[in-house]
This record gives C-alpha cells, structure tokens and sequence, in this order.
C-alpha cells in the first residue's frame, strides 16, 4: 500500500480549523485541499442542522466544485489511512444520515452506471443490506459489461492474426479491407465523365490465425485500497483473455493474504463482488505463490499489479523476479492498469525489479493485451 501523503503542520492546523482558518493560514497544497473539501461536505452540515444536504444525484452551487456521494467516497479512500475512512464511514451514515448508497434501493435504481459509481460501490459493498447488494450486484454487472465489450474487440483484434503482405481475398471483413490495393485494381473502371471509380474486385487482406502453445498468464493484482482502478481493469482483461484458446489464465489478488480468484475468472462481476480491498501489502508471496504453480517456466508469463510499496523485505521480492526471468519465465511489472495508465509507485524498487529481469511500466487494458499477444507469439 503506498503511503500517505505527509502535510506540514500548516496544514495540519488549517485542516484542524477549518475553513475559517483561511485568510491567517493561506491556501493549502493540492493534497491537503483535497481532504479539506472531503471533511468540510461531511462535517460541514453542522450548520445546516444536521441534514444531508448533498444526494446522489445532486448537482451544481457556487462552490468550486460540489462531491456526490460517490465522488467523497472514492476521495477519502485516497486521501485518509484506513481507521480515518473507517470514522468518516460511520458518522456519515450514522450521524448525518448520508445511507442513500448503501441502504437506498431507489437511489441504486435511478444512479448512472459509470466507473466512479463502481468504485464506491465496491469500497462500501460491505455496509449494503442483502436488497441493495443485489441491486448493486446489477450495477456493476452493466458497468463491467461495457468494460468487457471494449476491451475483448481489442483484443480480438491483437490475437487475430498477422496479415500477409502480397495476399489477398475477395472476401472479407471491413477491418481486412486493402484500400490501397483495391483503388489499383479497379482504375480501369474509372469513368471520367461522372468523375466516379466502380469498384468491382473489392480486394481484403488474409490474415493468418496465428497458432499459440500452451501459455499459462498470471495476473497478479494488489487489492490495496489505491488500486482499486487496476483491480477492475485486471478483472476484466483476466476475463477476455480466459475466452482465447491456448492460453490459461490465472487471477491472484493479494494484500497480506492470498486469494486466488482463478476458479471465478469466466464471471468477472462474481470475482469483484469477492475482492475485499485494504490491508497491507506482501508483494513477495504473491509472485512465491505463482512461481509454484508455474508449469513451463518458458511458456509463463507472471504481470504483476502493485504500487510496489512493499511491506516484506525487497530482496525477498528482487531475488524471486530474479529467479523467474533465469528459468525463461517473462515478468511484467504495472504500476497502474486502467484507461489513464498515470501510475504512482515505489520508483527505487520498480527500478530493482528491472535490474533483476523484469519490464515495468503502466498500460491500458488494451496496451497489455498487445504486449502479451506480442510475447506469445
């Protein structure tokens, strides 16, 4: 898990104070008035009477900018250490009455499904009742679908085939389409009178299939509380990748304990759903818990999801990598997986594991799935 970001004591005593404390303390730094604004749309409705004022589907103000209650949930689970999130949870729902996501089945019922909205669903499925889990269960089910839709198109497209250069077929898809060759071969059918070409021998390129050996792929993904995005992405491209044949995918999700999620691997909403994010973060036994399930070290791909913000000692770690790249296995390090791919991780230990054999590096599901299509074959 990597570690919080530390404030001057400046800070500390304009968080402490409050809003009031502006004109004599100065403006806070970006990280502090992050959680500025977070405590200030919790506690700030002392002077409303209590009331939550700020619904799910609320929206405008004069304010800089106005929270929803998705928005402050996925803001405090970034900005605060666990027991702070835990406090702020708790007089949330029991103080000022804020329960609309976690007990309201008509505020699930008319929120629009989006991955902001996935994020605090998954950060609070713990505090949902059985009716509004299962109504949760349906958001994310459609938000995941959409997820799986874009991505699996891409990596169709990465495992298809490697197009020949002088093939071609008359028949085809839009994607084979050889524009160039096409115009060639139809010139003659130009009519300079209406200033038109008539296409009659559509040419598309071939492409061939390409043939995988057996490849096993382990996804090893940190379910610290700040990967939350990769867990997501990590979920769904474990999914796409289980429909190819040829190669077997395995999910690991750790924190200081190991859950292999493999067995749910087909059903992605399942395997969120089970995902309990937090805790710290033993990086080594995740990669020792795949290294042993490795069947043909040549034919192992092992990606690593991780801040790299380690909690064993590092060699422990670095002489593991070290290990797998020596047998033929390909180790690839991410410090974020998701459609930003704007990482922040532990550099000095990412630059350790590079020395020791492996590529490091932040991707989009789609970046990931031409690496890998691109080391299988």
């Amino acid at each position: 898990m990597k570690p919080l970001p530390e404030l001057d004591l400046q800070e500390r005593w304009r968080l402490l104070l409050g809003e009031a404390a502006a004109p004599s303390l100065g403006a806070c730094g970006a990280t502090a008035q992050g959680m500025d604004q977070a405590l200030a749309w919790l506690y700030g409705r002392e002077c409303e009477g209590g009331q939550a004022s700020d619904r799910l589907d609320r929206h405008g103000g004069d304010e800089a900018s106005s929270l929803t209650v998705p928005d402050w949930i996925n803001a405090i689970h970034t900005l605060f250490p666990k027991e702070t999130v835990e406090r702020l949870e708790r007089d949330a729902l029991e103080r000022y009455g804020i329960d609309e996501l976690v007990t309201n089945p008509e505020v699930l019922q008319r929120a629009t499904p989006n991955p902001a909205l996935l994020q605090a669903v998954l950060r609070t499925k713990h505090l949902m009742n059985p009716q509004v889990l299962a109504l949760a269960r349906q958001l994310v089910a459609q938000v995941v679908k959409e997820l799986i839709d874009k991505l699996a198109t891409q990596v169709r497209a990465h495992f298809s085939g490697k197009r020949s250069p002088h093939q071609y077929s008359p028949r085809g898809s839009s994607a084979q389409f050889a524009a160039r060759t096409t115009l060639q071969r139809n010139l003659k059918h130009f009519d300079p009178a209406s200033r038109r070409l008539v296409v009659q021998q559509p040419r598309f390129h071939v492409q061939h299939r390409r043939q995988l050996e057996p490849w096993q792929v382990f996804l090893l993904v940190d379910q610290s509380g700040s990967m939350l995005g990769s867990v997501i992405h990590a979920a769904v491209t474990a999914s796409c990748l289980w429909a190819l044949p040829g190669i077997k995918t395995h999910l690991i999700a750790f924190d200081t304990a190991i859950v292999d999620l493999t067995d749910h691997v087909g059903d992605p909403v399942e395997l969120l759903m089970q995902v309990q994010l937090g805790g710290g973060t033993h990086i080594a036994h995740a990669v020792g818990y795949a290294a042993e399930r490795i069947e043909v070290p040549r034919r192992a791909i092992v990606v690593l999801i991780s801040d790299f913000y380690e909690g064993l000692p590092e060699a422990l770690l670095i002489n593991q990598v070290r290990a797998l790249t020596a047998q033929g296995s390909k180790v690839l390090g991410l410090a974020a997986l998701d459609e930003q791919a704007d990482p922040v991780f532990d550099r000095e230990l990412a630059a350790k594991l590079v020395e020791a054999g492996a590529e490091v590096g932040a991707m989009t599901p789609g970046q990931l799935a031409g690496w890998l299509a691109e080391k299988l074959n």
